[in-house]
Order: C-alpha cells, then sequence, then structure tokens
C-alpha cells in the first residue's frame, strides 16, 4: 500500500472539491469501485477488494468512506463532476436524436455498459446508492434541458414547454427495455423515440395544463 496516498486529508463526499494526488486518490478508489462493479457486481463488491485495486489502506477507507455506500455513493458523486454537455445541432429534430443514440452508445456495448448498470442494480439494494444515482441523473437531465431551451428560444417548441419531462420522455423506452424487459436497443429504436417525443413536443403535449 501506498502511505503518501493514504494519508492526504479527502474531504467527505459533497463538501469542496480536492485537486493534486487527493484528487487521483479518490479518482483511484473511483476506478476501483467501478471495476469491482463491472466484474463482480453490488452484491460482491467490498471495501477489501476497492482497498486492494486501489493502493488505499482499508482502515482509511473505512475512515472516510464509512462502507461500501460511501464508496459507491462518492464514485457516482465524482461521475457527475465531468464536463460532459448536451448536443447542440441547431435543430430539436438532431439534438434528441443525438442524446438517443449516446444513450444506445452508452449501453449498447456490454463491457462499457456493465459498471453503469450494477449502479442501477446496487441503487435497488441500497438507500444511499439510490440517492447518489438520483442525484447523478437529476444533473444530467437538468443539462439536458438546454436543448429544449434553445428550441423554444428558436420557434421549435411552444413556449411553456416541460424541458425536463421531454428529455426525461427521450431515454424512458431505452431504459425500459434495458432495466426492466431487458430487451436489446440499438439505434433505430433511438429514432423512433426521438421521433416520437418531436411529435409529442409539436403537438403541446408536454406543455402543463
Amino acid at each position: 500500500m501506498n502511505d503518501s496516498i493514504e494519508e492526504l486529508p479527502t474531504p467527505a463526499p459533497g463538501s469542496a472539491r480536492p485537486g493534486g494526488r487527493t484528487a487521483r486518490t479518490r479518482a483511484a478508489v473511483r476506478d476501483a469501485v467501478l471495476t469491482g462493479l463491472s466484474e463482480h457486481g453490488y452484491p460482491a463488491l467490498t471495501v477489501e477488494y476497492v482497498a486492494e485495486h486501489s493502493g488505499v489502506h482499508k482502515t482509511t477507507l473505512y475512515r472516510r468512506w464509512g462502507s461500501v455506500e460511501g464508496l459507491l455513493a462518492d464514485a457516482l458523486d465524482l461521475a457527475g463532476e465531468d464536463t460532459w454537455a448536451p448536443p447542440d445541432t441547431g435543430s430539436l429534430s438532431e439534438d434528441l436524436r443525438a442524446l438517443a443514440h449516446e444513450a444506445v452508445e452508452a449501453f449498447g456495448d456490454p463491457a462499457a455498459a456493465a459498471a453503469p448498470t450494477a449502479f442501477v442494480g446496487a441503487a435497488f439494494q441500497s438507500p444511499r446508492a439510490a440517492e447518489a444515482l438520483h442525484s447523478f441523473y437529476e444533473e444530467r437531465f437538468r443539462r439536458c434541458e438546454d436543448v429544449v431551451t434553445r428550441a423554444v428560444a428558436r420557434g421549435e417548441a411552444p413556449a411553456g414547454t416541460d424541458a425536463g419531462a421531454v428529455v426525461r420522455a427521450v431515454s424512458a423506452p431505452l431504459f425500459l427495455r434495458l432495466f426492466v424487459t431487458r430487451e436489446p436497443i440499438d439505434g433505430a429504436l433511438a429514432d423512433q423515440a426521438a421521433r416520437v417525443v418531436l411529435a409529442g413536443v409539436d403537438a403541446g403535449a408536454f406543455v402543463p395544463a
């Protein structure tokens, strides 16, 4: 184990974001959590596994993250700090289509989808994981709302369109197949989801009564 890494003062999840070696330590722990989820799933993920694969002693992990649930929550918190931005093609139709295809690309490859799928599974078993997953997607959907806001400004969507409802509706049929019916998803389904949502936007279905 690397004692110089272990003794760095890592803030609790949700506090001021660390930098330098502390950030690298947190990233190493996050990567070990993701690897463990991908290889073994949430039920088999242990603090000992994360310690072995991150180079951070398990006593340090227990002191700073408390439990597997704490490690999982912080991994999602860290994932939500990226610079991802929604597509901006200049067209609502193409933006919705691009969002749908991003979901297919993210979950279409079993290897790439292993960790995010395990996160969803963990949310059904751990209230803390569920809260972290909710926060992660809440932030993602908030960023996606810009797609609809721009469309309203261009006159492509009615004033008052519920941006949050629109962007959630695009991914809803994809997530239904992924996590409920366990059916495959592809580009054709992504196109269909985007077309259906666009038709709803045009009809004013996303404007609150």
